[in-house]
């Protein structure tokens, strides 16, 4: 479900009964496609939030601000130096198209006021946010849009801005009853829902086909409907104009059995009222903000995050390869043994041995005296030979030694790794995904530049949370976290929990001194299902011992513990109540 012209057109009515007339006195670029301004009238203060990345590009007030970059763009730079003070003077529509203009009049370093227009065109991955001057050329934008990429239309500075092709559709405010019903029938073989989608501005499939059911109980070729159906029609729509016109919405969504956001709209949606759950909000941002927001913090999160996945990958996809390198080189026991009997061999044969020869017969003790045939170099002396087999012998061990502590290392690495890669893929915020690239700096996974050397992420509390019972459950958010919480902050009785064998985060339940009943013991123990890499599974076995019991080997990676005296439960995933 996508933001359509019709939704646009209500919103512009909300939008505009606090925004015009405000001024902007704040301006972020929390991502590279999303702008928030901060707007102050004499009745309050909003935020109006504008999205136009290809998967929920929107424009609405919202009470949920993404977090900011510690750095802000250049681009936000310039829209503070000429839009900060600016006040909107009156927000347009294109139509019933899915564009809107905002005028701005703002003023120079000199006072001179001067008018810009802030454009946003919500149309999926080609939406974008263009600032004009007060002679329609564009000073800049979101998305720059070069000659490569549109051959109709670019969108670059400096140049002038023009529309998106129109599509040959009829404004439902503007058109004839007559007009639209005469489209609408040069479809004949159309489905009702295709008819009106191509027919008549703004309209998206799903209003379509909500309107399709209002008229005909499901949807019908156009050639099949009589006069009944078409006056049916006619109201439906005549009851949508009044609504556009009067900007009165009832704004609501619909969500399955699970509780998982469908579909939203300014109205009732009924074609799917014998599967879903209609259920209503408060004004068409509110809905906005239900419908997107939890979706797009883990989205948002994963994008601040990209480089470090990357980061981890490539780390984990190399010391995988050095871990197989070292396995195939690591010596054969059995090839190891037989040097040292070789050795041994000659020098207790080595008063019968001759000179010069390329191969030994020599009788094997180990091999019932069988006669074993040992290769020697005929330039040396069997003395010489022995030496030689002994110092491949003991090469041979000291390589399985080296080899076997790197591959144990390599493991350990990629155990840590693996931690790393399953904590990214469950920060939400950029002040977690901070803490996670000083963590990776810390182990020296990740170089420490310049400028950030004397930079470093405030600590994050644990995540924090009440059991059954009323206990606090403290859950880390990393691996720095998880030694934090796991050997300084719990007490010595509190209860530890954390998957068996798979990466997760260390929860603790904190007793008071007290023995918490079985209930709190559960809910501690799914909620560390829940922060694992095994949470899709729905159950899994998880460890619990006492914070005493826990023991932090020397030189460890962050989040390593051992303990011995534990048990061991099969949890159910407990998903927390944010």
């Amino acid at each position: 479900m996508a933001v359509d012209g019709l939704f646009l057109h209500m919103i512009k009515h909300e939008l505009s009964a606090f925004a015009v007339g405000s001024k902007i006195d704040k301006i972020y670029l929390p991502t590279k496609y999303e702008l928030v301004l901060g707007l102050r009238s004499r009745t309050g203060a909003k935020k109006l939030f504008v999205s136009v990345g290809g998967n929920a590009p929107r424009i609405n007030f919202t009470e949920s601000v993404p977090e900011n970059p510690a750095k802000p763009p250049m681009l936000c730079m310039l829209l503070r130096k000429l839009l900060t003070g600016a006040v909107i003077t009156g927000i347009r529509q294109q139509g019933l198209d899915r564009i809107l203009f905002i005028d701005l009049n703002g003023s120079t370093e000199i006072g001179d006021r001067v008018g810009y227009t802030l454009v946003i065109e919500i149309m999926a991955q080609y939406s974008n946010c263009i600032l004009l001057d007060a002679d329609g050329v564009i000073i800049d934008s979101l998305k720059r849009v070069d000659a490569a990429k549109s051959s109709f239309r670019e969108v670059l500075p400096q140049r002038p801005y023009c529309l998106p092709p129109s599509q040959d559709k009829l404004n439902l405010l503007e058109s004839s009853d007559e007009d639209i019903v005469s489209r609408i029938r040069s479809f004949p073989q159309k489905d009702l829902s295709g008819a009106l989608l191509n027919t008549l501005s703004g309209f998206s499939p799903l209003l379509s086909k909500e309107f399709a059911y209002r008229v005909c109980l499901g949807d019908r070729a156009v050639e099949t409907l009589g006069n009944m159906h078409f006056e049916r029609l006619l109201k439906e729509l005549s009851a949508l104009r009044k609504i556009l016109e009067t900007g009165i919405s009832d704004p609501c969504y619909l969500t399955d059995g699970s509780g998982e956001l469908l579909a939203f709209s300014f109205l009732p949606l009924t074609y799917m009222a014998n599967s879903a759950k209609l259920c209503r909000c408060a004004s068409l941002s509110a809905l906005l903000d239900v419908f997107y927001i939890e979706r797009e913090k883990k989205q948002r999160a994963r994008a601040q995050a990209e480089d470090l996945f990357r980061t981890v990958q490539t780390l984990l996809d190399r010391t995988a390869k050095k871990v197989n390198v070292r396995r195939a080189e690591l010596p054969d026991e059995a090839e190891i043994e037989e040097k040292r009997v070789c050795a041994e061999l000659i020098n207790v044969h080595i008063a019968f041995l001759p000179k010069g020869v390329a191969e030994y017969e020599i009788e094997n003790y180990y091999d019932e005296n069988r006669i074993k045939k040992i290769k020697a170099s005929p330039e040396l002396s069997p003395q010489k030979n022995a030496q030689k087999y002994y110092k491949e012998y003991k090469k041979a061990q000291t390589a399985k030694k080296v080899l076997a502590e790197q591959i144990e290392n390599g493991l350990a690495e990629l155990s840590y790794l693996q931690t790393v890669q399953d904590e990214l893929s469950r920060a939400e915020t950029f002040a977690e995904i901070s803490e996670i690239r000083e963590e990776l700096r810390q182990t020296g996974f990740v170089k420490h530049t310049n400028q950030q050397k004397n930079k470093k992420p405030a600590a994050l509390p644990p995540l924090e949370f009440r059991s059954p019972g009323g206990f606090r459950v403290l859950v880390g958010r990393n691996n720095l976290q998880n030694d934090r919480l796991s050997l300084k902050t719990a007490a010595k009785t509190d209860l530890w929990f954390h998957v068996h064998k798979a990466p997760g985060s260390h929860v603790v339940l904190c007793t008071e001194g007290e023995t918490p009943p079985d209930e709190d013991c559960e809910y501690a123990a799914g909620l560390a299902v829940w922060f694992s890499s095994v949470r899709e599974s729905g159950r899994a076995e998880v460890d619990y011992t006492q914070i005493k019991n826990l023991k932090k080997p020397p030189a460890s990676n962050p989040g390593f513990v051992i303990y011995h005296v534990y048990k061991t439960v099969y949890a159910s995933v407990v998903k927390p109540k944010t």
